[in-house]
This record gives C-alpha cells, sequence and structure tokens, in this order.
C-alpha cells in the first residue's frame, strides 16, 4: 500500500484497509474491522486538542503507525491517514490470522478458536508484536519490519458506531466485512478518546 493511497480523509482510508494485509514479527493478519478517526472536529479523537508528543505521529505523513498504551496494559495501533499536518488515523479493530498462526496462538494462548485471536485492537495488537517501540515506524517503506499490503474483499461493507468511546458514539465510523474475527458491539463505556 501506498502513502498517496492513504493520505486521504480516514473515512475512505478505513474502508481501503478493509481486507488489506499487516505483517510483524512473523505474524499476518487480514484486516476486516477498523474505526475511523479525525483531528480537530471529532471529541473522540487523541488530536481534538491539538497536536502533542503523544500524538505527534497522527500529524503525518500518512502510511505511519500511531501505536498507544491504554488501560494501563494493552496497546492499540492506527494506520495513520490525511494529507501531512492534518490529523487523522484509522484504528485497527480486528483481524484473520493468514500467517504464523502457531505463533499467534503461542502469543494469546487463551483464545478458544482462531477467530478469536485478533478480535479486538488489543488482541490484534498482542497477536502481532506491536508495541510502542513501533510507534511511528512507517508501513509503506519496503524495509519496514511492519508491512502493509493492499487487499481486497468481497461483500458488503458494513458501518455502525464507534465501539467504546464515551464521546461521538453515535457517528456510525466503525467499518467491517464479514468475518468471525469481528469483535463484538458494545455501546458506551468508560474508555476516553481512541485514536
Amino acid at each position: 500500500m501506498t502513502r498517496e493511497e492513504l493520505a486521504v480523509d480516514p473515512l475512505d482510508a478505513a474502508r481501503l484497509l478493509l481486507g488489506a494485509h499487516l505483517e510483524a514479527d512473523g505474524v499476518r493478519v487480514r484486516i476486516v474491522e477498523v474505526e475511523a478517526y479525525r483531528g480537530g472536529d471529532d471529541p473522540a479523537s487523541h488530536c481534538y486538542r491539538g497536536r502533542t508528543s503523544r500524538n505527534d505521529v497522527m500529524f503525518g505523513p500518512a502510511g505511519h503507525l500511531y501505536v498507544y498504551f491504554v488501560y494501563g496494559m494493552h496497546f492499540c495501533a492506527n494506520v495513520v491517514a490525511a494529507t501531512d499536518g492534518v490529523p487523522g488515523a484509522v484504528l485497527l479493530r480486528a483481524g484473520e490470522v493468514l500467517e504464523g498462526l502457531p505463533l499467534a496462538h503461542e502469543r494469546r494462548p487463551a483464545a478458544r478458536s482462531d477467530a478469536e485471536l485478533a478480535r479486538g485492537p488489543a488482541r490484534l495488537c498482542s497477536v502481532l508484536g506491536l508495541d510502542r517501540k513501533y510507534n511511528g515506524i512507517d508501513l509503506t517503506s519496503p524495509d519496514s519490519p511492519v508491512r502493509l499490503f493492499a487487499g481486497d474483499h468481497a461483500g458488503e461493507v458494513h458501518s455502525g458506531p464507534r465501539v467504546g468511546v464515551a464521546v461521538a458514539m453515535d457517528v456510525p465510523w466503525r467499518f467491517w466485512i464479514d468475518s468471525p474475527a469481528v469483535s463484538p458491539y458494545r455501546k458506551g463505556g468508560k474508555r476516553r478518546a481512541t485514536a
């Protein structure tokens, strides 16, 4: 996938990422669920209140990985979208493991099925071995240890409210394709801004 393809509105990038492949640390997944986050006009975004050292990656350029720590125990990963200087990202919510299944099970021993391995953003990061050391990495570079590849999907793209955000919760910026790996919808929650 190229930087130019991702340098679009996060809502468009979200749809583009469905069916794409993400490869890291011996595991490859097919992205089946995402959420779009804009910057200054999206109160659920980490960039809503402006640029900080934590959210700096979200201001571009597109095609970089924004990784953050949540609840003091989990990592979540986002693909930066929009044009350079304009904040936006797409949270990677769920994926199907395509390669590295034994390693994925080793990293997620509590998973009762292959579909549960990367169902949810924290589980997805765990399966891929993603943590803060990958924050800011260029997913479009051929030399990157974390690579994003174009994919495709057949069938309908569904949309609905984002999961677990405390503000802008009814905005239908969560997108998914039919897959047993899509996470269950739970309205509301204590979670603050997501990406």
